[in-house]
């Protein structure tokens, strides 16, 4: 048996494989600070990190590998990746329908009520499913672990594992992290009784539970108190379960400024960033970059948009909102009809406003990492006006990159609201005449106070890289 002092467990894991024309495999390392700084603290030692199939290139890949293992060096400093294929009915009952159609909707508070949710017996059948493929993760674990090594599980798709974990093995020290809010009892109570008691139960069997937010942390400890009777100390944020005491922690990740200016030192960035200068001229520019998800409010960002050109027509011709938005979640409905509706109202505001020479609103809905680098260095105004969101990197990562002092409008519905609420303009995100006064005052600020507020921002953006995020919560299991 492989030992290792440190396993990661997550649904989309280091690394993604694809097939090329001529039937070999092309892997490519996952992006973003996060998993740079877990593998960089991870391979520092023997580690696993043990995620799920996604793609038919993946599924190729763990059944080449001996095992599933792939311990080739896929640019991951030689960490070990288990790779499970989990069966395709199984993985779309847990991934689909019960992650990302049912907790996702739950913990961001966006279920249509009137509507939705309804527990029949075809959501209890994906109960099943999410069961059965948490006890493959924790199948995997077992397998891997060495004697006393630490676990560190990785969001809602996974909140059964530490209790399976538990009960096969007490030797291990478990982490479980949420990186999504936590809805209040109030709302959390919409799930069936015995899976509401499950799922908090579940992620009890772990020894440090992490929130990104003292909000989401402190919503979760009323869960337990009233759903599960626990006994919940809120002052030292521990609960009392099961003849167990865990601990529950607040690690509020920050933006990865080497990696980030590193990324935006890339020729592209440069050539996108001509790309954009020739397209805006030199008009003021208010920039969001986001998933055409839900939760990130983009329609009511267009909507204040369209109020400020209402109420302050003195913008009009000097202003531009490059919204940019790459897809998310296609496979649910609801997304399909979300994005449909982003193009709609984008349409709507330049057939209302523009001119001969000036187009007020570019939307793109592509994924294009390098132009999203670029707008951030030349924005004037970053609006992340999400609904609900666990923390937001962007709203940190614009004021990093900024060049141009940019002033950030910030929900205060985001994690990040916590850390960054003194210095941006937060806002109601569903006001949108609020939020519409907030990009003007936002374009009208004096030249010394916008540097201020963007230089105080980029040092609270970078409090807690990735890599220190990840080593506070290893360090909390001991």
């Amino acid at each position: 048996m492989d030992k290792a002092q440190i396993l990661i467990a997550s649904n989309r894991g280091p690394v993604s494989f694809s097939i090329n024309e001529d039937g070999s495999l092309e892997h490519r390392r996952g992006g973003g600070g996060l998993v740079s700084g877990m593998i960089s603290v991870a391979t520092e030692i023997d580690s696993i990190w043990v995620c799920a199939a996604l793609s038919e290139g993946d599924r190729r890949a763990a059944a080449e590998a001996p095992g599933a293992r792939l311990d080739r060096d896929h640019d991951l400093g030689g960490m070990r990746v288990h790779m499970l294929d989990i069966p395709e009915e199984t993985f779309q009952g847990a991934y689909t329908g019960v992650a990302n159609s049912t907790l996702w909707f739950l913990q961001h508070m966006m279920y249509d009520t009137p509507n939705k949710p309804s527990f029949g017996s075809g959501f209890r059948r994906r109960w099943e499913d999410y069961t059965a493929y948490n006890n493959a993760f924790a199948e995997a674990l077992v397998a891997g672990a060495a004697d006393n090594a630490r676990v560190a599980v990785q969001d809602y798709h996974l909140a059964l594992v530490p209790r399976i974990l538990r009960a096969r093995r007490p030797d291990l020290r478990i982490a479980h992290f949420s990186h999504t809010p936590w809805a209040p009892p109030e709302y959390f109570r919409m799930l069936p009784d015995d899976i509401a008691r499950e799922l908090l139960s579940g992620m009890l069997g772990a020894d440090r539970l992490g929130f990104l937010s003292p909000r989401w942390a402190d919503a979760f400890l009323r869960c337990c108190a009233e759903i599960l009777r626990a006994d919940v100390d809120f002052r030292n944020r521990t609960v009392e379960y099961g003849g167990r005491v865990v601990g529950v922690g607040v690690h509020a990740l920050g933006a990865d400024e080497e990696g980030l200016r590193e990324s935006a030192a890339d020729p592209l960035v440069a050539v996108r960033r001509e790309t954009l200068e020739e397209l805006v001229g030199d008009t003021r520019l208010i920039v969001r970059v986001d998933r055409t998800e839900l939760s990130k409010n983009i329609v009511r960002g267009l909507e204040a948009y369209r109020e400020l050109l209402l109420a302050h027509p003195e913008w009009r011709g000097r202003v531009t909102h490059l919204a940019f938005a790459y897809p998310s979640r296609g496979d649910v409905p609801e997304y399909r009809e979300y994005t449909d509706t982003v193009l709609r109202v984008a349409k709507e505001i330049n057939e209302e406003f523009a001119t001969a020479d000036w187009t007020p609103l570019v939307l793109e809905v592509n994924d294009d990492y390098p132009r999203s680098l670029a707008s951030f260095q030349l924005a004037d105004v970053l609006l992340v006006n999400p609904i609900r969101d666990g923390m937001n990197l962007v709203a940190k990562e614009g004021p990093v990159l900024s060049e141009r002092d940019s002033v950030l409008v910030l929900s205060r519905e985001a994690g990040a609201a916590d850390e960054l609420g003194g210095d941006a303009l937060t806002v109601n995100p569903y006001d949108t005449v609020e939020t519409a006064e907030a990009l003007h005052r936002a374009l009208s600020m004096p030249a010394a106070e916008r540097r201020a507020r963007r230089e105080r921002l980029a040092e609270a953006a970078v409090a807690l890289p990735p890599r220190r995020w990840f080593q506070d919560q290893l360090r909390s299991l001991g």
